[in-house]
């Protein structure tokens, strides 16, 4: 979904998270710029349902891929002041294909949902103007393993940068639950602790910033396994699928282009099937929706507080 002057000027609560995390870092600023990190403008952050029933999702402000790269990029710096890990962060979502974890869906990967994190080298490595700047900069692109940084990625039911990132944004525009005091409160508390196994973690200094983080990652993660949300992402990754076998699209296509492009090239085909399936994504009411019973992933989350984990 690619943003609009006039959608990035009416995004109140994101600006404000925003300037909460600081200013950019200089020597960050010039990886913004590279063309795998710009693609991501025109990925939804919120996996193509932008496009779907307007009955079961409305989500508040617009916002991509790329706003989520960048602050979790800067969460990671504002923690650590650490380079490398700072662009690991950028870059950890650089392999994300239109329509995000749709594509993980219609690989069946429910649960773990990292299908198409494969393609992150590849599309990091084929970034010239990137590999032109790590170099000058004397970064290995080994460097840029998010996976090698506790701070950016970990894994549950610990808190990294990735998932601070993916409490507030959600909050923001999709539950709606998180308000100017909640940025307020959990950015200005938020801190690094060594966990129980002696790794650096994000924490909050106070148990109550904790515990309004784990409440609003709990009801963004009961979000996540409604039926409304898993019939609507496993009717989207449907109409990729068969996208890609009537050659309507690539698979390839999903990691070089934009949502908006490759959604309206699926919405104009000459199929029948797709179109009709096209239909009922963009008009299926609430009360039509039907469970389809799938185990996806759980998003748990027991952050620490003070150095401790709540209970």
């Amino acid at each position: 979904m690619l943003l609009l002057e006039e959608d990035i000027k009416n995004r109140p609560l994101y600006d404000l998270y925003l300037r909460e995390l600081g200013d950019i870092p200089k020597f960050l600023k010039k990886y913004l710029t590279v063309p795998s990190i710009q693609r991501l403008k025109g990925i939804s952050y919120f996996c193509g349902m932008d496009y779907a029933s307007k009955d079961i999702y409305n989500f508040k402000e617009p916002i991509s891929r790329y706003d989520h790269s960048l602050t979790t990029a800067l969460i990671t710096w504002n923690q650590i002041h650490d380079q490398k890990a700072t662009l690991a962060a950028l870059f950890h979502d650089a392999g994300t294909p239109c329509f995000s974890h749709v594509i993980d869906y219609m690989h069946h990967d429910y649960v773990r949902q990292e299908s198409t994190e494969k393609y992150t080298n590849k599309i990091i490595q084929d970034d010239s103007l990137l590999l032109k700047y790590l170099k000058k900069d004397n970064i290995k692109l080994e460097d840029l393993d998010f996976k090698k940084y506790p701070i950016v990625d970990c894994d549950r039911p610990k808190l990294c940068a990735d998932r601070f990132d993916g409490i507030i944004l959600p909050g923001i525009s999709w539950t709606k639950s998180v308000k100017e005091k909640d940025i307020y409160l959990l950015t200005s508390n938020l801190t690094v602790y060594k966990n129980e196994k002696k790794e650096p973690e994000l924490g909050f200094k106070t148990e109550g910033s904790a515990r309004r983080a784990k409440e609003l990652s709990d009801e963004i993660a009961e979000y996540c396994m409604t039926k409304e949300d898993n019939y609507m992402m496993e009717l989207l990754a449907k109409i990729v699928k068969r996208a890609i076998e009537l050659d309507v699209i690539t698979e390839a296509d999903l990691y070089t282009s934009e949502e908006d492009t490759i959604y309206i090239r699926i919405k104009n085909c000459a199929y029948s099937e797709i179109n009709g399936l096209i239909l009922e994504f963009e008009n299926k009411k609430r009360e039509e929706i039907e469970d389809i019973g799938l185990e996806v992933k759980k998003k748990v989350l027991t952050p620490l507080a003070n150095g401790k984990r709540i209970k």
